[in-house]
């Protein structure tokens, strides 16, 4: 079980990622090294229906460790209900709570960002959750729905709660991804919870962005999304930075090809069939980083075998 205020500062985590951060990519990325994982979200509602589906996306890995789950939806009983079943099942290190993602599936349900709009339910959830479980319980948010201010006296709301953590993006529901990360207006609401542990997230993929990031936000570490697709050696490159300035080499190619192959691997093995589909949405991070492979992202995309996967292996060598 973690302990957000004695965990080792600063912390550097990989954020809830719909579709991208599942068991497969957390443990590769753990493998590599990224320290901490909050898992994809979960759909509280489909929890406490034991929707199978839904259940194997909350099962994890021992190595994986410690583990973040994170959950979404809009009634304190059922998100206290399915946190219960969640842990009693699976005993994840912590539990978290989306009070960011802007999807309009979501926040037209008054799930996610929309219960920035709603501090008196989302302090209910907070409390209904804490109640269920003996693990710590976070919120992930953002900046506001529209005005970038809404955070400020949201997080107040939210550790009056009872939360153990607040995650914040530096962006509003408005604005979606567009822009750039707000990291001083984080800050500013971290200034109104000085005693909560607090992560800064949005825009971090770069070691020198990680650490203005931190400066401006005061925040006791990051959580980084985008930054850690298809590189999750970020994350060590994060750690060295952060605590010396040393600059870590990036991965070579062979190196970059080696967790490729374990990850297809870890898809089959947990997926079956369906896993290197589901893998195609993550190769084309994995060669971004060199303009030279844009070639190979077509091919990438539609990969049905192992053999093909080799051959386009073979074919970023030559370029």
């Amino acid at each position: 079980m973690i302990d957000w205020k004695s965990y080792k500062k600063p912390i550097v985590a990989l954020a809830p990622m719909a579709d991208m951060s599942d068991l497969p990519f957390c443990l590769v990325s753990k493998e590599v090294g990224v320290p901490l994982m909050f898992r994809e979200m979960v759909s509280s509602e489909a929890i406490v229906r034991l929707n199978p589906k839904t259940l194997k996306m909350a099962m994890f890995d021992e190595r994986e460790r410690p583990l973040v789950q994170q959950v979404f939806g809009a009634n304190p009983e059922v998100m206290a209900e399915a946190a219960r079943i969640i842990y009693e099942r699976f005993k994840p290190d912590a539990l978290d709570i989306n009070m960011g993602c802007p999807v309009y599936n979501l926040v037209s349900n008054f799930n996610g960002a929309a219960l920035i709009k709603e501090p008196e339910r989302a302090a209910a959830i907070v409390k209904a959750m804490k109640a269920a479980v003996p693990c710590p319980v976070s919120v992930k948010t953002r900046l506001g729905w529209i005005k970038d201010t809404d955070c400020l006296e949201f997080v107040k709301v939210i550790e009056a709660a009872g939360a153990d953590l607040i995650s914040m993006h530096g962006r509003t529901r408005e604005q979606g991804y567009a822009g750039k990360a707000n990291w001083s207006r984080v800050g500013e609401a971290r200034a109104n919870v000085p005693n909560l542990p607090f992560l800064v997230n949005g825009d971090i993929v770069t070691v020198e962005m990680a650490k203005e990031a931190i400066n401006q936000s005061n925040a006791d570490g990051v959580l980084i999304g985008r930054g850690l697709l298809g590189n999750p050696w970020f994350a060590k490159q994060v750690e060295a930075y952060l605590e010396d300035g040393t600059l870590i080499d990036p991965p070579t190619l062979e190196e970059r090809i080696d967790v490729v192959r374990k990850h297809a691997a870890l898809q089959l093995e947990h997926y079956g069939d369906h896993g290197l589909t589901k893998l195609r949405k993550h190769l084309p991070w994995y060669f971004k980083h060199d303009p030279k492979y844009k070639p190979l992202k077509e091919k990438l995309v539609r990969i049905s075998s192992l053999a093909e996967l080799e051959e386009i292996f073979e074919q970023a060598r030559a370029l």
